[in-house]
């Protein structure tokens, strides 16, 4: 019985990332409502989508950790990421596009995002080429970009219809590029010369985070863009 609970420990917290992407979908249509803390339902749905990371992080290291993998797991992450990296942040955008957006109709281009997230998942889980890196931009980062562009909006304010449809293409298709190779962000140990990249995104994503706040973590995703790729340039 023991062992039975304890393997199941990733499970129950992919289940909680899932839930957490639940109540961020529920929050981003609750866009103005204010809610505990005097937070907004769109604040909410930040901190709401940052567990769900924390938790998809997680559920990893509990399965390396407790030698808990299984075939459910792995598909559970990928049905709970789509739901909490895909759809919430896809929400999330739609609802602030409808609330700045001179035409309703650029909002419904968000339905790329859990689109193009799904179809990236699904090839994940039968590409033995990303063991170690990843083809295209990985899910968690999408919804990542996607906190810090409505976060952007509320702070310096929408930057016109074309801007907004430009990243709204490109991003979500940057998820289903394989000309794109991202290094992954998980430490294997904690040597400098192996981790350089690695300690470069978290050095930048501290000064992006102090200097603009939320909506620095737009800009330390493009900073992650940009460092796999001078990571992959030197790699040739």
């Amino acid at each position: 019985m023991l062992k039975k609970i304890i393997s199941n420990i990733p499970n129950t917290i992919t289940c909680l990332s899932l839930v957490c992407g639940c109540i961020a979908t529920i929050m981003s249509f609750n866009y103005d409502t204010v809610f505990w803390f005097g937070l907004k339902g769109y604040e909410w749905a930040y901190i709401l989508i940052g567990i769900a990371a924390l938790c998809d992080f997680l559920d990893g290291a509990a399965a390396r950790a407790l030698h808990a993998y299984s075939a459910l797991g792995k598909e559970l992450d990928s049905l709970s990421d789509l739901v909490s990296f895909g759809v919430a942040p896809g929400m999330l955008i739609y609802n602030t596009l409808l609330s700045v957006s001179e035409s309703g109709l650029i909002s419904y281009l968000a339905i790329l995002i859990p689109v193009m997230g799904e179809l990236r998942l699904a090839r994940f889980n039968i590409d033995d080429r990303q063991t170690t890196s990843f083809l295209g931009l990985p899910i968690p980062a999408n919804a990542i970009f996607w906190i810090g562009a409505c976060a952007s909006i509320h702070n310096y304010g929408y930057p016109g219809d074309i801007l907004m449809t430009a990243l709204l293409v490109i991003v979500p298709l940057l998820m289903v590029t394989t000309g794109l190779r991202m290094f992954s962000l998980k430490f294997k140990n904690f040597n400098l010369r192996e981790n350089i990249y690695r300690y470069l995104i978290l050095i930048v994503a501290a000064v992006l985070i102090a200097v603009a706040g939320v909506a620095g973590l737009a800009w330390t995703i493009i900073a992650y863009i940009l460092l796999s790729l001078i990571a992959g340039a030197r790699t040739l």
